[in-house]
Formats: C-alpha cells, sequence, structure tokens
C-alpha cells in the first residue's frame, strides 16, 4: 500500500509512542498537517503562538517527562526561530525531534520563497541534523532521530523535510525491515561501547572508603539517568555530604541531613567554600562548567576528583580527573555500591552546618524576614515552597528570580526543578511550563518568571488559555533587568545601563486572554493571594511586585575562587 511521506511521518511517530506534539503550520509544511489532521485521536497538536514557544514546550514536556519531546513547524522562519531553543536543549541535555518544512528539493538552493539552508545553520545546535528529500527514508530516518536524540548523552535533532517528500509517495515499509542512516556527526557523541572498567572502580572506591572529607556532587545527568534511588542508597551507606548543581536540584531532597545546599555562582556558602577543603570529590552526572567552578587555576587543587558522566568528551575538559568513569549514572552507581564502606562523617558535615549558619544570619535571615515594607522574592519563593509543601514542579526563567527560587524553594519531589541553565536564555519558562504540565498533568507546574523575561514570550498566554492548561504563573515584578542591574552596581560602579523597565499591566493582559489574575504589594496578602493561585485547576497569573534594587547573594565574581564567595 502507497501512502505519502507525510503519512509515513505521522505513522513513525506514533510508532515511536509520541502522543503529543507542539507546533505552527505554515506553506512548506502544509503537507504533514493535512496528514495531520487524520491522526488527531493518537497525536495530540498544540498551535503555539510562535516557534520559539514550541520548542521551549517541547523541551519542558521532555524534562519533566523523561520522554522525547516532538515540534513541528515550517520552512524558513519558523525552523530559524527554532535555533534558540535547539542550542538551550543542546547545552542541557533535553532529548527533542524537531521538523521543519522546506521547499521543494529541486528548488533547494535558489533562494526561494521562505527558503532557509537549515542544516547548516542547526549543525552545531543540534546531535544530528538531517534533509529529507525522498519519502522513501522517512521511517528509518525518524527512527534513527528518536534513537540518537535520547540515547548516550540527550539532545536536540533536527529533521528538514521538501515540500515534494512529504508529498511524494512510498510503499508502507515494515518496521522490521527499516535501516539505520550512517551519520559521522552522531558517531562523536556517542560514549564509547564499553565495560565498566573494574580497576577503576575499585579504585574509586578506595578514595571513597578512604576520605576524610568526601563531596558528592550531583548533577541532571542523575534526574537523566533516573538514579535517584541508587543516589539514595550510596548517600545513606557513605554518610558523604551532597550537594547539587543548578540541574541537579531535585535528585536528593533538600530536606535530607546529608543535603549540603547548590553550587556554583550563586549557590551556598558551605558547599561552594568547602569545595576547596575537600579531600575526594565525586562528581556523578555534571560537567564542572564555570558558574560551579569559578577559577579553574584555584578550584579543588587539594582534592582527588572522581567523574562519573555518560559523555567521555566531559571527562578531564576542565577539571583534571583521578578516576573517569564513562557511563550512565544509575548503571556506574549501581557497580560503585557493593565496593563501598558503611561511614558516617558527622565532623565533617558540622562543617557544613557551620557555614551554612554564618549564611543563614547574613543573608537568608533578612531574604525571609525583610525589615523593609518592600516585598523580597526570597520570602516569595519561601511562602509559595511551604504552601505547595516542596511538591511542585518549578519552571524558571533566567535572571534573580531564578536564583532565588534555585535557592529557596525546597524540592522534595525528583524531576521537579526546570530552567535554562547552560544556555541562560530568557523568555523559557513560560512554553516550558506549558508543556511540562501537559507532560504531567496530575502534577502542580509553577512558572515562576521576571518581569524582563516574561515580555518575551509572553504570547504563549494564548497557548495556555486555549488549551486551558493549569499553569500558575507568578512573575515577580521588580521592574528591572534584575541581574544585570545587579553586576552594573556591583562591577560598574552603579552606571545604570539600559535595564530599568516601563512593563505592561500584567493582570489585565491575563485577563484579556481569559486567565484570571492578581497583583500583590504588600505582605499581608501575600499568603491568601497564594493560596488562591493554587486552589484550583485552572490557570492562573500573580504579579507580585518585590524590591526594585534587591540583590541575590552570596555571589561567586566572574574570576574568583569558589571559596571567595561573597555574601554582600
Amino acid at each position: 500500500m502507497n501512502r505519502s511521506g507525510a503519512q509515513a511521518l505521522m505513522q513513525a511517530l506514533v510508532d515511536q509512542g509520541t502522543e503529543m506534539i507542539f507546533g505552527y503550520p505554515g506553506g512548506a509544511i502544509m503537507p504533514t498537517y493535512d496528514a495531520l489532521y487524520d491522526v488527531r485521536e493518537h497525536l495530540r497538536h498544540i498551535l503555539v503562538r510562535h516557534e520559539q514557544g514550541a520548542v521551549h514546550a517541547a523541551q519542558g514536556y521532555a524534562r519533566a517527562s523523561g520522554r522525547v519531546g516532538v515540534c513541528l513547524v515550517t520552512s524558513g522562519p519558523g525552523a530559524t526561530n527554532l535555533i534558540t531553543g535547539l542550542s538551550d536543549a543542546l547545552i542541557d541535555s533535553t532529548p527533542l525531534v524537531c521538523i521543519t518544512g522546506q521547499v521543494r528539493s529541486e528548488l533547494l538552493g535558489s533562494d526561494a520563497f521562505q527558503e532557509a539552508d537549515v542544516i547548516a545553520l542547526t549543525l552545531a545546535a543540534t546531535k544530528w541534523s538531517y534533509q529529507i528529500t525522498d519519502p522513501t527514508e522517512v521511517p528509518a530516518v525518524i527512527e534513527q532521530a528518536f534513537r540518537i536524540a535520547c540515547s548516550g548523552r540527550p539532545g536536540p535533532v533536527l529533521i528538514d523535510f521538501s515540500r515534494d517528500a512529504q508529498a511524494g509517495l512510498c510503499e508502507d515499509v515494515p518496521s522490521t525491515s527499516r535501516e539505520g542512516i550512517f551519520n559521522p556527526y552522531y558517531q562523536h557523541w556517542q560514549p564509547a561501547v564499553q565495560r565498566l572498567d573494574e580497576v577503576a572502580l575499585a579504585q574509586a572506591a578506595s578514595l571513597i572508603n578512604n576520605a576524610q572529607k568526601p563531596l558528592l556532587m550531583v548533577g541532571q545527568g542523575v534526574l537523566l539517568a533516573r538514579a535517584e534511588q541508587s543516589l539514595g542508597t550510596l548517600v545513606a551507606k557513605t554518610g558523604i555530604p551532597v550537594a547539587a548543581t543548578l540541574l541537579g536540584l531535585s535528585a536528593l531532597s533538600c530536606d535530607h541531613p546529608q543535603y549540603v545546599g547548590m553550587l556554583g555562582m550563586h549557590g551556598n556558602v558551605g558547599p561552594n567554600r568547602l569545595t576547596n577543603e575537600a579531600d575526594v570529590i565525586l562528581a556523578v552526572g555534571m560537567r564542572f562548567d564555570d558558574r560551579v567552578t569559578g577559577c579553574l587555576e584555584r578550584y579543588a587543587r587539594q582534592a582527588k576528583i572522581i567523574h562519573i558522566d555518560i559523555d567521555p568528551a566531559e571527562i578531564n575538559r576542565h577539571v583534571p580527573a583521578e578516576i573517569g568513569l564513562v557511563g550512565d549514572a544509575k548503571a556506574v552507581l549501581e557497580h560503585l555500591l557493593p565496593l563501598l564502606d558503611e561511614r558516617q562523617h558527622d565532623t565533617w558535615l558540622r562543617c557544613f552546618q557551620r557555614e551554612n549558619s554564618e549564611e543563614y544570619r547574613e543573608v537568608i535571615a533578612t531574604e525571609l524576614e525583610p525589615g523593609s515594607r518592600e516585598l523580597r522574592m526570597g520570602e516569595v519563593i519561601d511562602r509559595l515552597s511551604v504552601q505547595s509543601a516542596g511538591e511542585a514542579i518549578v519552571v524558571s526563567d533566567v535572571g534573580q528570580h531564578q536564583m532565588q527560587a534555585a535557592r529557596y524553594y525546597r524540592f522534595n519531589c525528583p524531576r521537579s526543578h526546570i530552567t535554562s541553565g547552560g544556555a541562560g536564555t530568557m523568555g523559557f519558562a513560560l512554553p516550558a511550563a506549558l508543556g511540562a504540565k501537559l507532560a504531567m498533568p496530575k502534577r502542580q507546574v509553577i512558572a515562576i518568571i521576571g518581569d524582563g523575561g516574561f515580555q518575551m514570550t509572553l504570547q504563549e498566554l494564548g497557548t495556555i488559555a486555549q488549551e486551558r492548561v493549569p499553569v500558575k504563573i507568578v512573575i515577580l515584578n521588580n521592574h528591572h533587568l534584575g541581574m544585570v542591574r545587579q553586576w552594573q552596581e556591583l562591577f560598574f560602579d552603579q552606571r545604570y545601563s539600559f535595564v530599568h523597565m516601563q512593563s505592561p499591566d500584567f493582570v489585565t493582559l491575563a485577563q484579556a486572554y481569559g486567565i484570571a489574575g492578581r497583583r500583590v504589594s504588600e505582605r499581608a496578602d501575600l499568603d491568601m493571594a497564594l493560596t488562591e493561585l493554587l486552589a484550583d485547576d485552572e490557570p492562573r497569573l500573580l504579579e507580585v511586585s518585590v524590591a526594585q534594587m534587591g540583590n541575590v547573594f552570596p555571589m561567586v565574581p566572574t574570576g574568583a575562587a569558589v571559596s571567595d564567595i561573597r555574601l554582600r
């Protein structure tokens, strides 16, 4: 039986278990949208308001569910609008399959209407980019795309689909006879196929068993590998203090007695300072990026580092490792566990508690109970954490509110923190929260956004309203590009260059979309407003006016050592 390339695409997506697509139609992708019409019972399509919204929503879907996110857009500007999200997904290891329309194959290279060389544009922002001009390739290419997206270190894949290949006919080929497409770019990303090195495992266990000041650093790789239970078992057995990267938050409950806080530029004092005192560092599924290490020449020089990561390119990339173990975090931890001794590190843990007590006195107490009338970001997040019992999926944008959400929300459930980490993409949170809620409809999803980032993708309120997705939106409005203003205050002699922002009436804007909204500026009204926000199963927006000149501390200045973290 013959069918069109577009119909073959729909069947291939269904075969891969796809249930939801985020997209925006246009001329070059119309045959595919026509085929989508016939499979609406199997594939739910979410019409976003901008293609960037589609890719961020697919990211939120993937990050919340652990499945591959899928988006579908047209050629030219439709395709180029994906590139920010592709880059974001690549650096944050998010599995996506993004399908773009393309002009007819005989027009390629002719500057036809809405033509763009999408393959050239996306090679640096994807694990694999491939152009289909022959409809018979569709089943094998889509099968390969999903395999690449979610194997090894996850990431985005882009498939560019010419209009004539969408409309052209092909034979219905059984999946058992499909052959993969060879791709040299893909090979670079895959970890070496090898058995875990038993000698290296034994050496790693010996280092951990004999350490006096060990520190366990947890990254997103633990969540991607669904290794939370293995992590918990290791922590309980070894007594090691545990710190998390920004994307590693929620891998271990914030209330765990051995959890000592977040690493990085705006992380907690204890794990940052004491990184430079630890004798052994066990780093699992994290990549030692610059926001975690600060000055590399002064980072953990005294420590022997055991680095576990699925991507061999990350081992010794920034920080030299005594032992590198390449593999899935869960598999490596489960092989390591039987070799570890049962220990306690009470004296060492008290060192973290002492450092964090200083942070509480100097920073946290003032943030949670400010003497001024103005509300602070930290106290809003703290009250939100209490009212949601630390069980919501928190999706934050980029800036001061992002750091305060990471610092003051007490994550009690795995896979509960979604943000743009490596790329720092403003505008990420609103569409990502939409995708996260659609992926996990039974969990509360709260988008925490600044007034600047919100205005980059606020049009997705239309998608939320049309689909009646009960996302809870909290805008922390300080009328500034807050993090840029903070840097200008601290490092540019208070020369506030173009950071003050006049915003629309966010509450009226939400109401215009049919979304209930409320504004709060008084502390006495905050708890009731948060209760209303979380009370029902409808989308709601809460704008909270917060201190305009508030800063996020502690802070490791650029170029400083992590042990030189500032409290003010």
